[in-house]
């Protein structure tokens, strides 16, 4: 199914019937990363919504370069054109992004929370990584001298400079990427009341655990499952697991 938001042609899925659960998939992935957890779901009772973020899946892609605010404004008026508000939901990655900045603006706008290997934090960085930065913008500078850009080929060495994510990106999505992965939620987490399950994988490399234990710290009503030995797909990777732990939070 189609719906447009924002003049932006929105795909989206319905599966199973009874209170509805809003699913928000991870960054690069779209609907169908989320369809184990629509299942398990729906098998409780429950209707599982879940949609294709701007520049993902199906969905069309934003007219220019968004962050974590405009896919929050997105996914609220999807809500509304839905009649999901006040609904349940379980978000993974960057689809825990999204859920913290609605969750600390508005938490009436969710029930219960479910952040599965949740993004939004900022990470530990080593002092290499302040190195690379100042060092590309530094490039960046001198390759707009002709003649350093010759010598050093700058301008040919910034075109695979970034992480992995960074480089598979284009045009609007390369730009919404990095206004995306820049902004710290750490101080939203104290304005979330909802009920919230955090639920984790002990080798999780993308979000590392330590992000989950601080929510913990920092959310007035969170509690942490650790999924041993799964890693960034933790409801992938043990998803028998998972699904008696939503059984536990959703059954009808």
């Amino acid at each position: 199914m189609n719906i447009h938001i924002q003049g932006i042609p929105i795909y989206y899925e319905r599966v199973g019937s009874g209170k509805p659960a809003l699913l928000l998939h991870g960054w690069g992935a779209n609907t169908a990363a989320m369809q184990p957890i629509a299942k398990c779901l729906a098998g409780l009772g429950r209707e599982a919504v879940t949609l294709d973020f701007p520049g993902f899946g199906q969905s069309g892609a934003p007219p220019l370069a968004w962050g974590v605010p405009e896919y929050a404004a997105c996914v609220r008026e999807f809500m509304r054109a839905l009649g999901i508000e006040g609904c349940d939901v379980v978000a993974h990655s960057f689809g825990g992004r999204v859920t913290l900045l609605l969750a600390s603006a508005e938490p009436t706008l969710f029930g219960k929370l479910v952040l599965v290997d949740a993004a939004g934090l900022r990470p530990k960085r080593k002092p290499v990584y302040y190195f690379k930065v100042y060092g590309y913008k530094l490039g960046k500078l001198l390759g707009r001298v002709p003649l350093f850009d010759r010598l050093f080929r700058i301008g040919e060495r910034q075109k695979s400079a970034g992480s992995v994510e960074y480089q598979q990106l284009s045009g609007v999505m390369r730009a919404t990427f990095v206004k995306v992965v820049n902004l710290n939620l750490t101080g939203t987490l104290k304005r979330i009341p909802n009920e919230t399950l955090l639920v984790w994988g002990s080798e999780d490399r993308e979000t590392p655990l330590w992000m989950a234990k601080k929510m913990r710290r920092e959310m007035p009503n969170a509690g942490l499952a650790i999924l041993p030995g799964a890693g960034h797909f933790s409801y992938l990777d043990d998803y028998p697991r998972f699904c008696a732990m939503m059984k536990i939070l959703f059954e009808v």
